[in-house]
């Protein structure tokens, strides 16, 4: 069985993503595309996307919006169980688009490809990174930095906070194509001018064509067959080549797992978890939980005291029943102050007052 091939769409936010994903949806020659959405407030799984694709290339199940943060930084938690949810269903998609935050960094993306879990199955057909020409011709990485800067403030999950300019970066090293966008917005002189400036910053041989309100050529988009996952050389982002090829970790945070007693009710756990967030300012806290009496998995995400919580899927058969959490802060975490919390034990320092 041939292996589905996914595109990878990267970019700022106002660079075009949105509307280049729904030119191809709307030619997509008969082709049924799924897509994955880790855009903010920008384009979400609704009415126009779905009015753009119709039905007979892609379907409303096949639309996954993942909002628990950056894609970069929750590979492990959100990725990889929507890929393997997708290449599940007894109708797979002919071609997957993934279409990234623009604040995500695209290496650990594209390294998650060489998961066993979906390395049989799908590789990256290429890395597409739109730019805004207008922009960039005015000294500016996005249209509007000031709504970058936001986007990056709401995102509570995000787990880096790399600089505009290294970011961009990071985009153009990691991209087999670049779409310049908004061509028509500026004169051919500084169009040039912006293409030489972009060449030079991304790697060899990496191609570029031009795009007016996001309209590229199909043809340009899908089926280049890069299999970009086995080409990772040169495509390292700027904290990989400063940190000797590590991958975007931070010092500055520390993390734990702590496993839970059986037997604990919801509202007892979400109390149990608000009182350790609060009194130890835990950034952030995910995990699953088994309920008494509940046959479905219950998803945990909490960023500082807000916690959401969903049924994600029925417990396998066979598959052990437990609750466990990761724990996400500032380093050092007082793994035992909260873990006692998270148990249920008073801490010695509350209990004697």
């Amino acid at each position: 069985m041939s292996k589905i091939p996914v595109t990878v769409i990267t970019g700022f936010l106002g660079a075009g993503k949105t509307t280049l994903i729904r030119h191809v949806l709307g030619h997509a020659r008969g082709k049924r595309i799924a897509l994955v959405i880790n855009e903010f407030g920008d384009l979400g799984v609704d009415k126009e996307v779905l009015a753009a694709c119709g039905e007979e290339t892609c379907r409303e199940e096949d639309m996954i919006e993942l909002s628990n943060g950056c894609i970069c930084c929750t590979v492990a938690d959100d990725f990889i169980p929507t890929m393997e949810t997708l290449l599940g269903r007894a109708e797979r998609p002919d071609h997957i688009i993934i279409e990234t935050s623009g604040l995500a960094l695209p290496q650990p993306l594209i390294r998650a490809f060489n998961w066993p879990e979906i390395k049989s199955q799908v590789t990256i057909d290429g890395v597409v990174t739109v730019v805004d020409a207008a922009a960039l011709s005015e000294g500016r990485f996005a249209a509007d930095e000031q709504a970058v800067a936001r986007q990056r403030a709401a995102d509570a999950m995000l787990d880096h906070a790399t600089p505009l300019g290294e970011l961009f970066k990071d985009q153009l090293v990691a991209a087999d194509l670049l779409v310049v966008n908004k061509a028509d917005l500026v004169s051919n002189d500084v169009l040039d001018t912006v293409e030489g400036r972009l060449r030079a910053a991304a790697r060899p041989g990496t191609g570029l064509v031009r795009a007016h309100n996001g309209h590229v050529d199909i043809a340009a988009l899908l089926g280049l067959g890069i299999a970009s996952e086995d080409h990772l050389e040169g495509r390292d982002s700027a904290h990989e080549l400063e940190h000797g090829g590590e991958g975007h970790e931070h010092d500055d945070f520390d993390s734990f797992s702590v496993t839970l007693p059986d037997g604990l009710g919801r509202d007892a756990l979400l109390g149990r978890i608000e009182a350790a967030i609060r009194a130890h300012d835990v950034l952030r806290l995910k995990g699953f939980a088994a309920l008494p009496g509940s046959d479905a998995r219950l998803a945990i995400q909490a960023v500082g005291p807000r916690i959401n919580t969903w049924f994600d899927r029925p417990w396998k058969p066979g598959e052990a029943r437990a609750t466990a959490l990761v724990v996400i802060g500032e380093s050092p975490l007082d793994r035992a102050a909260i873990s006692a919390r998270l148990m249920g034990e008073m801490p010695a320092a509350v209990a004697a007052e």
